[in-house]
């Protein structure tokens, strides 16, 4: 595509021009920024910007390396496995972002699906632009985009939101929750020792307001809580298995056994969250979790153990593994009998 006529200011240039500003990645401007904006030019400017933009190149896959703190941990399987059949049909069509590594090669800033995407794919080379860019700005950039995603699950939102406001605050990442609750207490008339200064309720506020995802006072209220949440239904979360809200209804119980197996029940069944609180309200002893006085399932006690075998250390002694060896060979036995 020739290059666009810098002599006329045509619509089209000014929407370039303020794509190109984005891009620039002046960290405060983003976070004032609508992100609809840059998600409606993206689409139909795609190739004027690539036309345009300074730092566009391609790079051979092994010079791109992953940073050590990396905002996403989890990837579904499925919509991987997609972008890498469009990867394989259409290649990479949005750039990755990096910046220069003192040591060689660059460092990915964002687009790490499309990078896996693509070492999947099997390809050699890629699009990529590349900015200078100091840790705190790469990892914010990085944060903000994942923050951005449509299956953004809630625990790496809220992860990444904390992580967000830890560098705007210049505080430690565990020091954000208890500031949020301070202004909690604060706003709902509470007494506190401890003061909370104007500037760092504002850069709260404009960090929110920046993200557009909801509201610091919801925030704190319900996603808070999401992070004491028992392992088991963290992974649950993360994985998208199960809403939050019902995830925090089955954390009331106690127990583990009877919390997975309500879990495994939950999700195998797709119990409502009124369904979910009718059964917790009905476990009186570790043989209720079915809600009607009646012992597990046989069913569900296996699943149950499964899930408690897979995450225990048998499998560091010869022995137990020797005996689940033997446990197994007669499940095995009587699965074979008609």
């Amino acid at each position: 595509m020739a290059r666009l006529d810098r002599t006329s200011k045509t619509q089209s240039d000014i929407r370039v021009a303020k794509f190109r500003d984005i891009l620039n990645f002046n960290i405060r401007d983003i976070l004032n920024f609508n992100i609809e904006d840059v998600e409606e030019e993206l689409p139909n400017e795609a190739q004027e910007v690539e036309a345009n933009l300074e730092g566009k190149q391609q790079v051979t896959l092994q010079e791109i390396h992953l940073p050590k703190q990396q905002p996403r941990r989890y990837f579904d399987p499925q919509k991987m496995k997609q972008l890498i059949q469009s990867v394989k049909e259409h290649g990479i069509l949005e750039p990755l972002l990096l910046r220069p590594l003192l040591a060689g090669g660059y460092e990915l800033v964002a687009g790490e699906r499309r990078y896996r995407a693509a070492k999947e794919a099997g390809l050699t080379k890629l699009p990529v632009v590349v900015r200078e860019l100091s840790n705190e700005e790469a990892l914010q950039l990085a944060l903000i985009e994942n923050l951005q995603r449509e299956d953004l699950n809630p625990i790496e939102e809220t992860e990444g939101i904390l992580q967000l406001l830890a560098l705007k605050l210049g505080i430690a990442v565990q020091e954000v929750a208890p500031l949020l609750y301070k202004m909690q207490n604060a706003v709902g008339g509470r007494v506190t020792d401890n003061v909370i200064s104007n500037s760092e309720s504002e850069i709260v506020k404009e960090v929110f307001n920046g993200l557009g995802l909801m509201e610091w006072e919801s925030f704190t209220a319900n996603r808070l809580p999401l992070l004491r949440l028992p392992e088991d239904l963290l992974e649950a979360l993360r994985q998208g298995r199960i809403a939050y809200t019902k995830a925090q209804a089955i954390s009331r119980v106690k127990d583990e056994v009877q919390r997975q197996a309500l879990l495994e029940v939950a999700i195998s069944e797709s119990l409502s969250l009124a369904q979910i609180k009718e059964r917790i309200s009905k476990i009186s002893n570790a043989n209720d979790i079915s809600g009607n006085g009646k012992p597990l399932p046989l069913k569900t006690r296996i699943d149950v153990a499964y899930h408690l075998v897979k995450k225990s250390k048998i499998w560091d002694d010869p022995k137990k593994q020797k005996h689940l060896e033997n446990l197994l060979a007669d499940l095995e036995r009587l699965a074979s009998l008609e």
